[in-house]
Order: C-alpha cells, then sequence, then structure tokens
C-alpha cells in the first residue's frame, strides 16, 4: 500500500512494501501498509489484539475492511493519518512485507510490524500528499481464509491525471464469524522490468 518518494523510501524501505510502493507504494528495501492488532465488538479471537476498536462498518466485509485500508493511508500534505484506525484492521503480529530491490541487486522482502510501518510513513504521508486507490482485484477464498491480489494505483493528489506509481498489493485476510481481520500485506511496485500483467488491470 506508496510515492515515489515513499517508494524510495519505504522502498528505500513497502514499496509497499516497497513502499508503496504501496507500492505502495532507485528503491531501497520497500515497506507496505503497516498492521497492527486490535479488538472490535465482541471478545477478540485468538491471534487477534485488544488494542483499538475497529469501526464496526470497517470490518463488516471484504469491501469494506480493502477500502478502509485505502482510505487511511491516504490524505493530502500535512493531513495526520487516523494510526489507530489502521492498526484496528490488523490481527496481531501482522506483518507488511514490502518486496523492491537495489539497483543490482535481486529482489528482497523486507518484514515489517504495524509499529514500523507507522513509524516509517507517518512523516512521510505528512510531508506529501499520498492517495492510493485499488483499481483492479483478484479475490481466492477458503474456509476463514482469503487471498487478494489488489491493484494500486498512486498519486501525490486525489484529483492527479496520472498515477506515479502502480503495483499489487497481495492481502492476506481472516474471517472469523464475528468480522474481517487483515493478516499479511505483501506488495510489489511495477516498474518497467516488471510491468503489470493484463489480468490484473481494469477490465476495459
Amino acid at each position: 500500500m506508496i510515492s515515489r518518494v515513499q517508494v524510495a523510501a519505504m522502498t528505500a524501505i513497502v514499496l509497499t512494501l516497497v513502499a508503496r510502493g504501496p507500492g505502495p507504494f532507485a528503491q531501497p528495501a520497500p515497506s507496505a501498509p503497516s498492521i497492527a492488532p486490535s479488538s472490535s465488538a465482541g471478545a477478540p479471537q485468538a491471534g487477534a489484539a485488544a488494542a483499538t476498536a475497529a469501526r464496526p462498518e470497517d470490518v463488516a466485509s471484504l469491501d469494506a475492511i480493502l477500502a478502509a485500508l485505502y482510505d487511511v493511508i491516504s490524505g493530502p500534505a500535512a493531513a495526520k493519518r487516523d494510526w489507530d484506525r489502521f492498526q484496528s484492521l490488523f490481527v496481531q503480529d501482522a506483518r507488511l512485507i514490502p518486496i523492491g530491490r537495489r539497483q543490482g541487486s535481486p529482489p528482497q522482502a523486507r518484514i515489517l510490524t504495524p509499529e514500523d510501518y507507522v513509524a516509517r510513513a507517518a512523516p512521510v504521508f505528512e510531508q506529501n500528499g499520498f492517495f492510493e486507490r485499488e483499481v483492479a482485484r483478484t479475490v481466492e477464498t477458503f474456509g476463514a481464509l482469503t487471498h487478494v491480489f489488489s491493484t494500486y494505483e498512486s498519486r501525490h493528489a486525489r484529483d492527479e491525471e496520472k498515477p506515479f506509481a502502480r503495483g499489487i498489493n497481495s492481502i492476506q485476510l481472516l474471517n472469523d464469524g464475528t468480522r474481517w481481520w487483515i493478516v499479511t500485506v505483501c506488495w510489489q511496485a511495477e516498474t518497467p522490468d516488471t510491468p503489470l500483467p493484463d489480468k490484473y488491470l481494469p477490465r476495459k
């Protein structure tokens, strides 16, 4: 879930995770949306952290939790993100894993905790406008496990015509019967050598 400055910083992290680069968002190690645990209405399940209670509307469905993830990291320069809300989306011990590469080196993954992500992303987001949105989605589900390939576009302003970065957020989620939780976000930004395949782009 990031700008070039973030791709460089978070890739020089996420990308994304990256980044950013979310992916999101030359990149050092990337970074991704931070994951912190929290609880929701009802008793937390095993693996869930009872930190900040999630907004019921943020975790009621797959669509809702993915929309909340993108919304909470997006905003204009100088706008402080609601990191408590961000952390409420994740299970305990969740991870954000940006994948990026330094020039001349093979791809590498950086493993971040939600706290790591917040510490790295907050200063960057407050100095630079950053808006990330999902433009395509591929979903697979088995039992309580759902895996989403969420194709993203990153912009410095909401109305900016062209994104400065694109990539894929690979998101694993748990539905415990009460709410949705994000378990892992792993992302990689698109590069000239690694363009997004047509099957992960919006259908025309």
